[in-house]
C-alpha cells in the first residue's frame, strides 16, 4: 500500500479487525440454529473488533479524538483530528451469517473526512481513499461508472426496518426509482453500498438517517474515485445529518432529481 502513515495505520488496524471478524464469523454460521446464541455472540464480536480498532489507532495517534459505534464519542488532546468508526457494519448480515459486512476507519480533520479504509474481510477486498490522492481498491484505481442512463443504471439503499419513521419517505423514493432504473438493491452495509458506487458497481446509493461511522470512509471513497456526494435534501454535512445521496457525476442530477421529486 502506498498511502500516507495515517492511511497505513488505519489499513492495518481493519486488517487486524477483519481478522478476528472474519475467525467469530466462521462460529457465526455454527449459531444459527440457536438464536440468542448468535445474537450475544455477535455482540461480543462487534465490542472485540471496536476494541482491536481502537488499541491500533489510539496506540498510533494518542492526541486523536475518537467516535466509535460501540463505545461513543472521546475528545483528544488535539482537537483538529478524531477517528470515525464503525467495526461491523453490517451487523445483522453478519448474525445471520450472510458474508457481506466491513470493518470501516475515517479520519477527520478539521471537520473535514481526509482518509477513510473500508474492509470487506470475507471477500478481502479494501477500499481505500486519502484526499487527493485517489480511491483504491487493494492495488487497483477505483473510478465510478461511467453510465449516463436511468434505464442502464442499478441503485442502492437501505430500507428502514422495525418501525423507523423514514420508511414512508423510502417507499415513496423506490416507488419513482424503480420504474426509470435497471434495477435497486439493498446489502444491509452502507459503507460497502458507497464503496460499491466508488468501484463502478452501483451508479448510485441514497439512505435517510444513517450514523457518522456508517458513512465517514465512505463519503471520501466516493469523491475521490470521481463520484458526487451530497445530502438527500441537499442541505447540510453528509457526516453531520447521516442523510446521504451519492452516484457518478453523469447520473447524479438525473438520479438526485428523482429522489428529491423534482
Amino acid at each position: 500500500m502506498h498511502g500516507s502513515a495515517n492511511v497505513n495505520i488505519m489499513i492495518k488496524a481493519a486488517r487486524k479487525a477483519g481478522r478476528s471478524l472474519v475467525k467469530d464469523f466462521r462460529e457465526v454460521e455454527n449459531l444459527q440454529t440457536t438464536m440468542k446464541g448468535a445474537g450475544d455472540f455477535v455482540s461480543r464480536a462487534d465490542i472485540a473488533a471496536e476494541a482491536i480498532v481502537k488499541e491500533e489507532l489510539m496506540g498510533a495517534r494518542p492526541t486523536y479524538g475518537w467516535l466509535g459505534e460501540e463505545g461513543g464519542g472521546e475528545p483528544g488532546e488535539d482537537p483538529t483530528r478524531r477517528w470515525i468508526v464503525d467495526p461491523l457494519d453490517g451487523t445483522t448480515n453478519f448474525l445471520h451469517g450472510l458474508p457481506h459486512w466491513a470493518v470501516s476507519i475515517a479520519l477527520e480533520h478539521k471537520g473535514k473526512i481526509v482518509a477513510g479504509v473500508i474492509y470487506d474481510a470475507a471477500k478481502d477486498e479494501l477500499f481505500w481513499a486519502e484526499k487527493g490522492e485517489g480511491a483504491w481498491l487493494n492495488e487497483s484505481r477505483l473510478r465510478v461508472s461511467a453510465r449516463s442512463k436511468m434505464i442502464e443504471s442499478i441503485f442502492a439503499t437501505g430500507v428502514p426496518f422495525g418501525g423507523h419513521r423514514d420508511l414512508p419517505a423510502t417507499l415513496q423514493d423506490l416507488a419513482r426509482l424503480m420504474p426509470a432504473c435497471a434495477g435497486v438493491r439493498r446489502w444491509g452495509s452502507a459503507a460497502l453500498d458507497m464503496a460499491y458506487v466508488a468501484a463502478g458497481r452501483y451508479e448510485g446509493f441514497w439512505e435517510r438517517d444513517l450514523n457518522a461511522w456508517d458513512v465517514a470512509a465512505g463519503e471520501i471513497i466516493v469523491r475521490e474515485a470521481g463520484g458526487l456526494i451530497e445530502t438527500v435534501t441537499g442541505a447540510g454535512s453528509v457526516v453531520e445529518t447521516g442523510d446521504v445521496l451519492c452516484a457518478n457525476e453523469a447520473i447524479f442530477e438525473k438520479f438526485a432529481a428523482v429522489i428529491r421529486d423534482r
